[in-house]
């Protein structure tokens, strides 16, 4: 029988041994047994491997061995593609480097105080994550010297690429030293993620997961036909029905996570909503609200939980199916984690909703079962068996009965018997919820057409045939006519243009890096001399103007304002 590998087989120091022990870890996973050794002799590496896998300690590990604790100077820089990835990582950091005592680490990100970074960057840092928007700005600014760094990793490569930040980690790369050792991970190896790889890494060693290790075995997977109206209230009986302690629910923009939240709420399940809208400390305020179950339901968009990892996430809900395949596998990889199973629980409102459900299954190479909602005797059996539990909660509390006898005898001075004050009682209990039982219908009607409420409009389907990338950003020349803009986007003014050596991709990259509005939803864009233009969704308009009025572009400070007509 073969030998089941340990991390004391991966040649790491006794201090990171205590660490992970400390952390619960028992076996490395496949991408740590692969990648730990490579990254010990210096070798650069590409590892192919998803959200779940255990990489941020594939990397982590040998980084922290690595490190000269003489040198309090910046040694390895983490690129991330979002502030919570980049926070998650250097919380991760911190824990594995816990018994070296000597190495410090830092994670600078926008959307926080920039002085509070330069503070920490000043006292002297060894590891620094960060995203590539404010990691330009410090390198501008002069308060990050990266001539000292030996290792840099790019973790989600192809998010950051997807974000428009390519232009940002090039220069970031260019201005290291050469001889240093090249990392990427990367979910999914597209053409410009390679075409880096060959500029930026020498003899690169490729590490791929493949997917039947990235295992969706342990997550039963269904879906749901249910009319749009319906979703928020098929989840609220799925959860009462099922007692799933937490859950992440994904909606594909904002205003939907907000609603559902809302709607949520109000039928007494406890959600939070996690979006690009919420300030650094919000999101914070939120995720720890989540992690100690003060909340049960996460409301979120795909890139406000990138980087969310929690344990013992027993559901995942699409309250609408994500545009592209790839999100769905990070989506689901949120719950059965660590051994454990889970349920991944899809809606579907429409036809196109119906094909999308089986492109799905052609990428995972798996079937997703269409479940039937639940029945209105399940639901009442759920809330019999609920009020008899809250009958002997009740009736096992010691004292205080006195009140509730006197209003059972006045009743029954009242010559009704003891049989009829218990089914009065009952009734008031479940009475509400029978009748409203009883006229639920989640199905989608047939005879108004499938989903026909659910057409999207016509620019959607034109980023989907485009691969989901969004609207290309140009310069002047491909600008879209003012009458053509879609009745969705708004129109801003900047200061800044070509004098200032800004190209579009650093507009899209500052806006997504700071905003955390997705660059596949910045549209146009025109670069004059001495200003821009760009176009973004309408209902970003105000955070996009509040936010990118205290940031820089390039060093630059930038005012955006809304384009006068």
């Amino acid at each position: 029988m073969e030998k089941e590998l340990l991390f004391s087989d991966l040649g790491v120091s006794e201090e990171i041994l205590r660490a992970v022990e400390d952390m619960g870890y028992t076996q490395p996973s496949p991408i740590q047994s692969q990648t730990i050794p490579l990254l010990l002799q210096g070798a650069d590496v590409i590892g192919q491997a998803q959200t779940g896998t255990g990489k941020t300690a594939a990397f982590g590990i040998p980084i922290i061995d690595r490190i000269d604790e003489r040198k309090s100077k910046p040694q390895a820089l983490i690129l991330c593609p979002t502030r919570e990835l980049a926070v998650q990582v250097e919380g991760e950091i911190v824990k594995l480097s816990r018994y070296k005592k000597k190495i410090t680490s830092t994670c600078i990100y926008g959307g926080e105080p920039i002085d509070r970074q330069i503070r920490s960057l000043k006292k002297g840092v060894q590891i620094v994550v960060g995203t590539p928007g404010r990691i330009m700005d410090h390198m501008d600014r002069g308060t990050l010297d990266l001539s000292h760094v030996e290792v840099i990793v790019l973790d989600e490569a192809d998010e950051m690429l997807d974000m428009g930040f390519r232009d940002d980690i090039e220069t970031i790369l260019s201005s290291m030293p050469e001889e240093r050792q090249t990392v990427f991970f990367s979910a999914t190896m597209p053409k410009p993620i390679l075409e880096l790889t060959r500029k930026y890494q020498t003899e690169p060693e490729i590490v791929k997961v493949l997917r039947k290790e990235l295992t969706v075995e342990n997550i039963a997977q269904v879906y749901y036909e249910v009319r749009s109206g319906l979703k928020s209230d098929l989840i609220s009986r799925l959860i009462n029905l099922h007692q799933y302690k937490l859950s992440v629910i994904f909606c594909n923009t904002k205003r939907v996570t907000d609603e559902v939240t809302e709607e949520l709420n109000a039928r007494g399940v406890p959600a939070e909503a996690l979006h690009g809208d919420l300030s650094q400390a919000q999101r914070t305020k939120v995720m720890n609200k989540f992690r100690k179950g003060h909340c049960s339901v996460l409301v979120a968009t795909d890139v406000a939980a990138r980087g969310i990892d929690v344990e013992n996430v027993e559901a995942v809900f699409n309250f609408d199916l994500p545009l592209d395949e790839e999100n769905y596998v990070h989506r689901i990889g949120r719950t059965g984690r660590a051994g454990k199973t889970g349920t991944a629980i899809s809606f579907v409102s429409g036809r196109r909703d119906a094909r999308k459900i089986n492109d799905l299954e052609r990428f995972i190479k798996t079937t997703i079962d269409k479940a039937a909602p639940p029945s209105v005797d399940q639901l009442l059996q759920m809330k019999k068996d609920q009020l008899i539990k809250d009958i002997h909660r009740q009736l096992a509390k010691p004292d205080g009965n006195e009140v509730y006898e006197e209003a059972i005898g006045n009743l029954l001075a009242e010559g009704l018997s003891l049989e009829q004050v218990a089914i009065g009682l009952v009734k008031l209990q479940l009475g509400e919820a029978i009748e409203k039982f009883k006229d639920m219908n989640f199905t989608p009607e047939k005879d108004r057409g499938f989903g026909r409420d659910e057409r999207r409009p016509r620019r959607e389907r034109a980023e989907r045939d485009r691969g989901g990338r969004g609207p290309r950003s140009g310069e002047r020349g491909g600008r879209r006519n003012k009458k053509d803009r879609e009745p969705n986007m708004a129109r801003l003014f900047l200061n800044l243009g070509k004098k200032d050596r800004i190209r579009p991709n650093d507009i899209v990259g500052a806006i997504a890096g700071e905003t955390g509005v997705s660059g596949k939803h910045i549209g146009e864009i025109d670069i004059y001399d001495s200003f821009s233009f760009v176009d973004v969704p309408k209902k970003d308009v105000s955070h996009v103007i509040s936010v990118m009025n205290t940031n820089t572009i390039k060093g630059k400070q930038v005012n955006f304002e809304i384009s006068k007509p």
